[in-house]
């Protein structure tokens, strides 16, 4: 058996929550490889809106592993939260969630550098969502990170009192930073308690074990592919790989092991704080975009950059990740538009380009756009591909040849059900 993969390819919030719940009856397992509570993945089913930062997107499914894998980084205070809110569910949590040992710990301080850091870069803030990510990766290629699997050893608090001194003269460096230290530890020392009554496990040993014995798994990615920290717009990126390549350092898999790559994008674009957007419309189209598509973070509630659909961007994406089929998500969103417009090319220095190069940044670009027949019509109903507008078809079609990946879903709402087939 291989490791199926499921990643954004954009700048996140493509919807990737909403698949991994329509493909989780076909796994055993669901495994986060990345990212932190600076994720947010939205399913909603039975009319009901759930949000997961932290907690794979199975969980939902009855009889179906969930596993945060070594990759991603974990706030007590923000996990506590997200099981509680599970609560109603009835979701036996205990039972189907497991957690790395080697996954990293979100410390209250860490969450006070990276504010401290990032008023302190003014109007060049990078746009962090201020959960501590950035710091508590720094910690932890520096070798000085707190882990799941410290939390049950006898000598913890010393290792967090020692960790904490640290961060605490690195506060002194940033003037009129002030905080309240002690606020923020109760909560955080809580949520550690909770951490302790779960499974922790050696998950690259469970993985590789479990598949041997033949079971199905797909690693979940966060964020998306142009906010990977080697090969997105750096600086403003996020701190983790969300890339294939991810998977195999985040979860501990072979690079032979991994199988199909699904790729999750908009049917246009968005993008959350700073950073270079080639085809962002900042004008009346890109308001209604985002009114239509509610584009606003599922985890800071900022209004999200909105822009059409960048196919240079997409095949720098695919072809980094080795995508094998594409889900297109909120293609409803465009519902009412008579013609959509796909940039085919960047015009960079009066060179024509179709990836992102290092000067991303800095350069003068100049989308370059094909126009196409919208479908202008109300997909939400949809339950057939086979019954959707020419138009929608036509669009899929021009994707599929420009991107040269099969399209093999695409989302028209939302809801769980809400999601076609195109190959069926």
């Amino acid at each position: 058996m291989k490791v199926d993969v499921l990643l954004g390819l954009q700048w996140g919030d493509e919807g990737k929550g909403k698949i991994v719940d329509v493909l989780t009856p076909q796994y055993d397992i669901i495994a986060r490889f990345q990212g932190g509570p600076n994720a947010g993945h939205t399913l909603e089913f039975e009319g009901i809106k759930h949000v997961l930062h932290t907690i794979p997107s199975g969980i939902f499914r009855n009889d179906v592993i969930n596993i945060i894998g070594n990759g991603v980084v974990i706030d007590p205070v923000v996990f506590q939260k997200e099981l509680e809110k599970l609560a109603p569910f009835n979701i036996d949590y205990k039972k189907t969630l497991l957690v790395s040992k080697k996954a990293h710990l979100i410390l209250p301080t860490h969450k006070l550098l990276d504010a401290a850091s990032e008023h302190s870069k003014g109007k060049n803030k990078i746009g962090s969502t201020l959960k501590g990510i950035g710091p508590t990766y720094m910690d932890k290629t520096g070798r000085n990170g707190l882990r799941v699997g410290d939390i049950f050893s006898p000598n913890f608090k010393e290792k967090y009192d020692a960790l904490v001194e640290k961060h605490e003269g690195m506060l002194k460096h940033f003037e009129g930073f002030e905080y309240d230290l002690s606020e923020l530890e109760k909560p955080w020392f809580e949520g550690i308690e909770i951490l302790r009554g779960l499974t922790a496990i050696d998950s690259e040993q469970y993985m590789n074990t479990a598949l041997k014995s033949g079971k199905k798994i797909l690693a979940e990615g966060a964020q998306g592919t142009l906010l990977d920290v080697d090969f997105g717009t750096y600086p403003f990126v996020t701190s983790s790989n969300t890339v294939t390549a991810g998977t195999c350092t985040g979860l501990g898999v072979a690079p032979t092991k991994i199988g199909n790559v699904i790729g999750i994008f908009k049917a246009y674009c968005t993008r959350v704080g700073s950073g270079p957007f080639p085809t962002e419309l900042d004008d009346e189209v890109g308001e209604f975009i985002r009114q239509e598509g509610h584009e606003f973070g599922a985890t800071t509630g900022r209004p999200r950059r909105t822009g059409w659909i960048d196919l240079p961007a997409l095949r720098y994406a695919i072809m980094i990740n080795g995508v094998t089929e594409l889900s297109m998500m909120k293609a409803d969103v465009l519902d009412k538009f008579e013609t959509i417009k796909a940039c085919t090319h960047y015009i960079i220095n009066g060179e024509k380009m179709d990836y992102f190069p290092f000067d991303i940044n800095d350069a003068e670009v100049t989308p370059v756009y094909e126009e196409i027949k919208g479908w202008n019509t109300d997909l939400t109903k949809l339950t057939n591909f086979a019954d959707a507008p020419q138009a929608l078809k036509d669009y899929v079609t021009y994707l599929e040849r420009n991107l040269e990946v099969p399209v093999t879903v695409v989302s028209v709402g939302p809801d769980r059900t809400q999601t076609l087939n195109t190959k069926n």
